[in-house]
């Protein structure tokens, strides 16, 4: 089985064009590339959000604070 292509590695050299995997899905990868980079951006910002207001909200309670005391 070839992903490239290319059948045999006996030919001239000057015939060979691109011999990298899966020619021609090239966009289709870029695509999913852009998706998933954007996807994965949009999850990371929501849940440091939700970490942050869960900070937010023990840190007005005063529990970390009167913690962090306490420890030094």
């Amino acid at each position: 089985m070839s992903t490239n292509g290319m059948e045999s590695w006996a030919v001239d050299l000057k015939d060979v064009g691109a011999i990298y995997p899966f020619q021609g899905s090239e966009v289709l990868m870029v695509i999913l590339g852009l998706v998933f980079w954007i996807g994965w951006h949009i999850l990371q910002t929501r849940h440091e959000n939700a970490e942050i207001e869960a900070d937010m909200a023990a840190d007005r309670s005063g529990e970390e604070t009167r913690a962090a005391i306490d420890r030094y």
